[in-house]
């Protein structure tokens, strides 16, 4: 009998690799578009920058979240697409909350804006979950064979892709001009912190026996803001912390990484249950 298969990857080293890639590039993909083109870091930002570019990437992605769900199997390509619409539309959404709709409608400061933007997406991400395992018993990735598994697992993905910005950009603003290495950046310790809670969250895996379930869901959260923190650090200008590099190029650069990454380690689909 054919071992049933869900329609996600199998979670390996590969994976959260591709994974890490992919949320850099969701970063300085979503950066180049409200930022660079939209005209969000200049003298005549109007602050709608953000939601235009939420516009533009929703449509992707909900095309692509339509193909997912439509497949009969898993397809690397498609799937990982689908993550990358996923992480674009929610650094421009969380943008849009932290840079827009808190500090100019709510007149609350930028801190308190990261602050309400992270905690408000956080509860989204457990509520999203908390439905999903009242509705169908389970939130483990091995269910998500069919549509109303899929909506959950792509509903919970796009809420956790737009936290980690929030997250991130809270976390290196809460470090202001810290230094680090001779280089004045908060975002080289928000990296940091996140990198070392997915250590934690490694080892847990490895040497504990926390529920497996969980421990996916705690790594996939925190690679978003470890994504964020690196995209920023590599295109946010010198005099704020960042390299400086061009945000399209960066883009590019990370596009060619995440097709090496494909190359490198082939995605399979993961077992079903």
């Amino acid at each position: 009998m054919a071992r049933a298969l869900s329609k996600v990857p199998a979670v390996t080293l590969g994976f959260w690799i591709i994974k890490i890639l992919a949320t850099t590039l969701g970063e300085t993909a979503g950066d180049t578009v409200s930022m660079s083109w939209l005209g969000e870091t200049t003298s005549t930002a109007t602050g709608w920058g953000y939601l235009i570019g939420t516009g533009i990437f929703i449509v992707p992605l909900v095309v692509l979240i339509f193909a997912q769900i439509r497949s009969s199997r898993f397809h690397p390509l498609l799937y990982w697409a689908t993550i990358i619409a996923s992480t674009t539309a929610g650094t421009t959404l969380a943008d849009f909350f932290d840079r827009t709709l808190f500090t100019r409608a709510w007149h609350v400061g930028q801190a308190t804006a990261y602050m309400l933007g992270s905690l408000s997406l956080f509860a989204c991400v457990m509520a999203t979950l908390m439905v999903w395992r009242r509705t169908l018993g389970t939130v483990s990735i091995a269910s998500v064979r069919e549509p109303r598994a899929e909506w959950f697992y792509w509903i919970t993905i796009t809420f956790s892709q737009t936290l980690g910005t929030a997250l991130g950009d809270w976390t290196a603003d809460s470090f202001g001009n810290a230094t680090f290495m001779g280089l004045e950046s908060g975002y080289v310790f928000g990296a940091l912190i996140f990198a070392g809670a997915l250590a934690v969250v490694a080892a847990l895996w490895r040497f504990s026996r926390v529920s497996p379930t969980a421990l996916f869901w705690s790594a996939f959260i925190l690679t978003r803001p470890l994504g964020a923190t690196v995209g920023d650090f590599l295109d946010k200008p010198v005099a704020k912390g960042g390299l400086d590099f061009s945000r399209p190029i960066a883009t590019i650069a990370l596009l060619a990484a995440i097709a090496v990454g494909l190359w490198a380690f082939p995605q399979r689909a993961g077992k079903a249950h």
